[in-house]
């Protein structure tokens, strides 16, 4: 991987993780489709600045909107609209342990509308990391009882898996800054019907929330999403999105220092067993990758 990509996913690793107690705090003061909208349109105004200092490219060819518009729905709207009301019930920290399952996901949808192989392993360690999201369920919730918020944040990881391969083609023609900015736009043109109420939340919301909100916005929104879409432009899919599990590490520790809150060992286990299972994915996809080359 270029040393670039690489810098750029460990800078979007540690926004990312300081997103999670971020949302949790966003949502004591908003709902979670102001929330939602909020951040959006927070991430939405910085892309036109971030468009314009860098002199790129405004808006999308026409031909391009339906396409960019499926892309926003389903990894900015479906998401982030899942992710924050799964996080109402699920914990920081278990939240981001359960979005590491991500790159199994994607490993398994590149199999299947790519036409990328999956080997035994690979199979193997997709079903490791959904054994372990459901460990991280039970493990958070109160009892050893199935949470069913947990099921908003497998939705938010396989949406984000998807928005991840189907992205792929946009490189080709769009700058990574361009991608993630129209992604980002067509993504929040639905969340315009969480407007009402909106500016009458924003006047009552406690000083915290709100600036939650506009950090979530800024950072692990416009700046980590171009960031991660730079390094998707560099490197294959497979081994950028690897990264990600290194993000509940930021996450655990921000959020026990910032919200206090502590796993359950239930929890760590079940993010262990996730990790592993996408270790044994992405081994496998190098193994196949190299046996394909050689053939």
């Amino acid at each position: 991987m270029p040393l670039a990509a690489l810098g750029a996913l460990l800078v979007v690793a540690v926004l990312w993780g300081s997103a999670f107690p971020a949302i949790k705090i966003g949502l004591e003061g908003f709902s979670v489709p102001h929330l939602t909208v909020g951040r959006h349109l927070v991430a939405s105004l910085a892309f036109v600045a971030f468009l314009a200092l860098t002199r790129s490219r405004l808006a999308p060819r026409l031909r391009d909107v339906p396409y960019f518009l499926l892309l926003g729905f389903l990894g900015i709207f479906t998401y982030h609209t899942a992710l924050n009301a799964g996080e109402v019930r699920v914990s920081a920290g278990a939240t981001s342990l359960i979005i590491a399952a991500a790159p199994a996901i994607t490993a398994l949808l590149a199999h299947a509308m790519l036409g990328q192989r999956m080997t035994r392993f690979g199979w193997l360690g997709s079903a490791t990391s959904f054994a372990g999201v459901a460990l991280i369920a039970l493990g958070d919730a109160a009892g050893l009882r199935f949470d069913p918020f947990a099921a908003f944040i497998l939705l938010a990881a396989t949406s984000t898996s998807f928005y991840f391969v189907l992205q792929q083609r946009m490189f080709a023609t769009y700058r990574p800054l361009e991608v993630t900015a129209f992604v980002t736009w067509g993504g929040t043109v639905p969340m315009l019907a969480f407007l009402p109420g909106f500016p009458g939340a924003v006047q009552a919301v406690p000083t915290d929330a709100l600036l939650a909100t506009i950090y979530i916005g800024v950072f692990p929104s416009a700046v980590a999403y171009s960031l991660f879409t730079f390094a998707q432009s560099r490197a294959p899919i497979t081994l950028v999105t690897t990264l990600l599990y290194s993000v509940p590490v930021f996450s655990l520790t921000l959020s026990w220092w910032i919200l206090g809150e502590v796993p359950s060992l239930l929890t760590l286990v079940g993010g262990v067993v996730v990790i592993l299972g996408i270790v044994v994915v992405q081994r496998a996809r190098r193994v196949a990758l190299a046996r394909s080359a050689a053939s």
